[in-house]
């Protein structure tokens, strides 16, 4: 399951296609240069119970380590994973 990112500098989104289709998304605004509020998560029915949300989670804290940035999770899905995985608080 391979997660793209695309970014206009205002706001921006995880995303997966499959079959050219996207299938699952989870997008985020930046507050200032430093954080991103993670908002909204969602996952069409063919990745329902493949772990498609927290991957795409995972790959925001990801992405967030590699920039050395923090992220608000106001997503209720997203912030049960964070709530879950005490290893990725680093990042909140």
């Amino acid at each position: 399951m391979e997660i793209l990112r695309k970014d206009n500098g205002n706001k921006g989104e995880f995303y997966i296609l499959e079959n050219k289709i996207q299938e699952a998304m989870m997008s985020y605004i930046w507050v200032g240069r430093d954080k991103i509020i993670i908002d909204h998560t969602e996952v069409n029915e063919p990745l329902k119970g493949k772990n498609a949300g927290k991957q795409m989670v995972l790959k925001a804290v990801e992405f967030a380590r590699e920039k050395g940035i923090k992220i608000i999770p106001l997503c209720p899905f997203a912030k049960s994973i964070f709530k879950k995985n005490p290893d990725i608080r680093d990042v909140l």
